[in-house]
């Protein structure tokens, strides 16, 4: 009975972190021309924050700029911010506390953040890393834009 019982939270924990999780999503016209990656006014920074990992699919991750809320991502999806250039606080909601990295922006370039998933103990958890322009630009032809807040 104590195997089935595991066996049964296994399957529920699974079935958790590999449904599909849905947040609002924005037009297919704002996702295009975000994915020509125009450089950001001249006295600003483009951010991107996406997700684009399989696992924990049915769950929902807030993202965070300098402490106010910008959604949730579920996978494959991204938003995009303007940000004055400097240091800026991005966190991404975890199992037990909020993961953050710190981002330097300079003024006119753009820059790429991943959210990945991964196992918990109890749900899924989050990081953020900031990934190369090459890279961040190529997971994002995978994804669409989200309503951010």
């Amino acid at each position: 009975m104590h195997f089935h019982i595991k066996l049964f939270g296994a399957a529920i924990g699974f079935a958790i972190l590999t449904g599909c999780a849905s947040v609002p999503m924005d037009a297919p016209n704002e996702d295009a021309a975000l994915k020509t990656f125009s450089a950001p006014p001249a006295d600003q920074a483009g951010l991107y924050i996406y997700r684009d990992s399989f696992a924990g699919q049915g769950l929902k991750k807030s993202v965070t700029v300098d402490g106010k809320f910008i959604g949730e991502t579920a996978n494959r999806v991204y938003f995009y911010r303007l940000i004055s250039p400097g240091t800026h606080t991005l966190g991404t909601e975890s199992e037990f506390s909020d993961n953050v990295i710190k981002l330097v922006a300079v003024a006119g370039k753009n820059y790429y953040v991943r959210q990945s998933i991964k196992f918990g103990v109890f749900v899924g958890g989050a990081s953020l890393e900031v990934v190369p322009e090459a890279v961040g630009q190529a997971h994002l032809q995978k994804c669409e834009l989200a309503v951010s807040q």
